[in-house]
């Protein structure tokens, strides 16, 4: 007999899910709870595992195609059962891999089988259109953004979006590699292109001199070594930056522009952009401001971790209310990033490099200098309002011995 699994309802807010990879083939042999198929939403990649046991049927959903919630996913022929219509509420899924930081739409009852993105949903909104009305002409009939400024009309604001380019694929060159551009690849553009083109990047630079803290730091992981505890500039900016945004709300805040209001987040949940091999993903470090400098070393490294090996969670990539991005060591001299939208800001952190600066009597002298470079959504942060919360960040580094009142 056959049983329609059904996409399950995977997370709040979630309508669809992008199938990334089938575990499975048809016809395959497949036992109660196996992973069946990797689903990306914009919360989390997750494997959804077999409600039963039986033999796969049919895919109807291809690699890179949208699933949306409640709608068939794959048949199981089972052995010896009545005929199912329709499968049960699938077992909670496990996370299989992280997605960057991306905030996720809650649409009303009404949309949940309407096929299209969170951002087409929010740029309907905001043009009155209902988009239960429009029709797609996307794949497998999705609503795209341009469907729902062909169906608006009246007194609509238009949207401010870059110009359209006609799709064309490069001339074949010999050598060439086509990598499918889809799964967290792509959700991170979608996110990328989204925080560019709503928020008004304005960006600041700063240049640090960190010799003390160089000198605070080796010192102090002299000390903490006994523990098996070994702190990274990472805990020391963090630490900074929360005491800074404590005196400046305005960059740990969000815009509902929905509500017309400029939320100032009651928490610092500080989001590390961290490299990984499926691309920059942003773990999210909670309540930063009452955690001291090891513990912030601790659930630094353990954050990094669970998300290099793609078995962080949900809770642990969301939710962030201000975002720091460094690469280290590879940090360069400066950048202008781009903001983890709906946060107002975003943190450059770039790499320490002994450099000439002048000294007291005009001598010349070498001292660790590194660059800060912060990105602000200029509808609600003023640039003097972002220079002022990276002096406060310099000063708290330049004078580290501020810093270590809580060490432990």
């Amino acid at each position: 007999m056959t049983y329609e699994f059904k996409l399950p309802d995977i997370g709040e807010g979630v309508v669809e899910g992008e199938v990334v990879r089938w575990l499975v083939n048809e016809g395959d042999i497949v036992r109660e709870d196996q992973p069946l198929v990797e689903v990306m939403t914009d919360k989390a990649t997750v494997e959804i595992p077999a409600p039963r046991a039986g033999r796969v049927g049919k895919r109807l959903f291809a690699e890179g195609e949208i699933c949306p919630v409640g709608k068939v996913l794959l048949t199981i022929e089972l052995d010896g059962a009545a005929p199912t219509a329709a499968a049960p509420a699938a077992k909670t899924p496990v996370a299989a891999g992280p997605v960057a930081a991306a905030p996720a739409e809650v649409p009303s009852s009404a949309h949940t089988m309407v096929l299209a993105t969170p951002a087409t949903r929010k740029l309907a909104r905001e043009l009155r259109v209902d988009i239960r009305l429009v029709v797609g002409t996307g794949r497998a009939g999705r609503i795209t953004s341009d469907d729902v400024r062909k169906h608006g009309g009246g007194d609509a604001a238009p949207a401010v979006t870059p110009q359209a380019r006609p799709a064309s694929s490069p001339t074949p060159l010999a050598g060439d590699v086509r990598l499918p551009f889809r799964g967290v690849r792509k959700k991170i553009a979608e996110h990328l292109v989204h925080a560019k083109h709503t928020a008004a990047h304005f960006s600041y630079w700063e240049e640090v001199d960190c010799t003390d803290l160089v000198q605070v730091r080796a010192k102090t992981n002299e000390k903490l070594a006994a523990r098996g505890v070994k702190l990274s500039f990472l805990p020391f900016i963090i630490k900074a930056t929360t005491l800074a945004l404590a005196k400046f709300p305005q960059l740990n805040s969000t815009l509902d522009e929905k509500a017309g209001e400029i939320v100032q987040r009651g928490a610092h949940h500080i989001g590390l952009a961290t490299a990984t091999d499926n691309g920059l993903i942003v773990p999210v470090v909670r309540d930063a401001t009452n955690k001291t400098l090891v513990e912030l070393a601790r659930e630094i490294e353990r954050l990094a971790e669970a998300t290099r090996t793609g078995k962080a969670t949900r809770e642990e990539l969301s939710g962030s209310t201000f975002t720091i991005t460094s690469l280290g060591t590879l940090g360069g001299l400066g950048a202008t990033p781009i903001i983890n939208f709906p946060e107002v800001a975003i943190l450059g952190v770039h790499k320490i490099a002994r450099r000439p600066m002048v000294a007291a009597g005009d001598k010349i002298v070498a001292r660790d200098m590194m660059n800060l470079s912060i990105s602000v959504d200029h509808r609600v942060v003023d640039g003097y309002d972002a220079a002022r919360l990276v002096a406060d960040i310099k000063a708290s580094l330049e004078n580290p011995g501020l810093l270590m009142v809580d060490l432990f």
